[in-house]
């Protein structure tokens, strides 16, 4: 994994789904593993920290440590401070620096390319829990679903379509016409079909 996809587009969308999520939607649930909206919202703030250090190869606090999931945890100022933070983790990545050597994420080990294509795998797939779990429609670029089906497709097939803890769950079925996105998707365990209203 030497290729170094720009991860701004997905951030931006990022950003731009959650400022439409309203107060009253952070209770609800989302197609993320059982994870409410505020949740979600706490995961993306904890990994676009996490990613940052991670393209820096700088660990001020100590070994990385898995991002949180907990909508207490959510700042009051979590509507400004989480974008910013998405800006600055696409920026983190644009260094060439960034995709070469080892680096930690999650309290893991890992390859620079590696953690590049893991942080767009997660800005692309959450980035779809949100836009699911508020109504929004979400439409990823060719170029960002192959950079994550670079990481999540080998992962899946090394399992067996049995889900890989603390990352996906077993592969969902889908349609031999779906689209790439929910290929992706339905690879990470969830039903491209899950709606809101459905739950």
């Amino acid at each position: 994994m030497t290729s170094m996809p720009d991860l701004g587009p997905a951030a931006r969308r990022m950003a731009g789904l959650l400022a439409e999520v309203r107060d009253s939607q952070l209770t609800g649930p989302t197609p993320a593993g059982g994870m409410s909206l505020g949740t979600l919202v706490d995961h993306v703030h904890g990994l676009a920290l996490a990613f940052t250090r991670a393209a820096a190869k700088d660990f001020p606090d100590g070994p990385s440590q898995p991002p949180s999931a907990d909508a207490a945890r959510l700042a009051p100022d979590w509507r400004s401070r989480v974008p910013e933070q998405l800006d600055a983790l696409a920026a983190a990545w644009r260094s060439p620096d960034a995709w070469q050597g080892m680096t930690q994420a999650g309290g893991i080990d890992l390859p620079g390319g590696q953690a590049g294509h893991v942080a767009m795998n997660e800005l692309v797939v959450h980035g779809w829990d949100v836009s699911r779990a508020i109504g929004r429609p979400y439409d990823a670029g060719a170029d960002e679903i192959e950079a994550c089906l670079a990481f999540v497709a080998p992962s899946v097939e090394q399992s067996g379509g049995q889900g890989v803890p603390g990352l996906f769950g077993p592969a969902v079925d889908v349609s031999g016409d779906a689209s790439a996105l929910d290929r992706l998707i339905a690879m990470t365990g969830r039903d491209p079909s899950w709606t809101a209203e459905r739950t």
